[in-house]
């Protein structure tokens, strides 16, 4: 049975490496306090960058940070297609790079409000089960569709062969970055969460380090709407805890 205590009280930006689940450093972070933990938003095992994890009685807090925008940094092989959009798929698909200008409208038009199918390699529920789940056993099913606000897609670089491509988003909650790189005949060769809202990776530490951030400096940063999301009783609450 995991500990349950409610204290201490706070917030950790870890920055994720590649390899272990979100969840691997959710317990890592447990260990070491001693406390109820959990997280604003997992990373799949490939990406690395921001995560928020909630200590002892935060973890009441999670709703203030989920809708949170985030921004992210990808590479993407503009030359193939994969059963999950990320390097850790089967490829489906091979081609030519498109061309530069064709490259250009594609990002054109996956900029603003976009209606994406979710990647089939996703914790999304499908009859009551996992989509992920279901791609690992190879059951073919048609993925639903999410609307998503991309604020921000811009090209940063792309290789000398146009093979290759580094992309910076800025997008709503919820939004798959596979996604717009399957939209683009691609798939994401690497992943970076930069950014949650107003946190930064660059505040970010290795779980092994990291420590507790005051809830209510934290709380200082969130906007209105953010902090809408939990009552003001709970918050309170945490508040008297920390």
């Amino acid at each position: 049975m995991p500990p349950r205590a409610l204290k201490p009280v706070g917030v950790a930006l870890v920055d994720k490496p590649a390899g272990p689940s979100s969840f691997a450093l959710v317990a890592a972070l447990r260990r070491r306090t001693l406390a109820r933990t959990g997280h604003a938003g997992t990373l799949y095992p490939f990406a690395t960058g921001l995560l928020l994890l909630l200590s002892g009685a935060a973890t009441r807090l999670a709703p203030c940070f989920v809708g949170l925008d985030k921004r992210y940094l990808t590479e993407v092989d503009l030359t193939s297609t994969t059963t999950t959009g990320d390097p850790e798929g089967e490829v489906v698909e091979e081609h030519e790079p498109p061309a530069d200008v064709e490259l250009d409208g594609a990002l054109a038009t996956l900029r603003g409000e976009v209606r994406l199918p979710i990647p089939a390699a996703s914790a999304v529920k499908i009859g009551g089960e996992r989509a992920y789940k279901l791609a690992r056993r190879g059951a073919a099913v048609e993925m639903p569709v999410r609307t998503s606000m991309v604020h921000a897609l811009d090209l940063v670089e792309r290789s000398a062969d146009g093979a290759a491509a580094t992309l910076a988003l800025h997008v709503s909650s919820g939004t798959y970055v596979r996604a717009v790189a399957q939209a683009l005949g691609g798939h994401c060769t690497s992943l970076r969460r930069t950014a949650i809202g107003p946190f930064d990776v660059a505040e970010a530490h290795p779980v092994e380090s990291v420590q507790l951030q005051p809830v209510a400096q934290v709380l200082e940063r969130l906007d209105a709407d953010a902090l809408a999301r939990v009552p003001v009783s709970i918050r309170a609450g945490v508040l008297e805890r920390a």
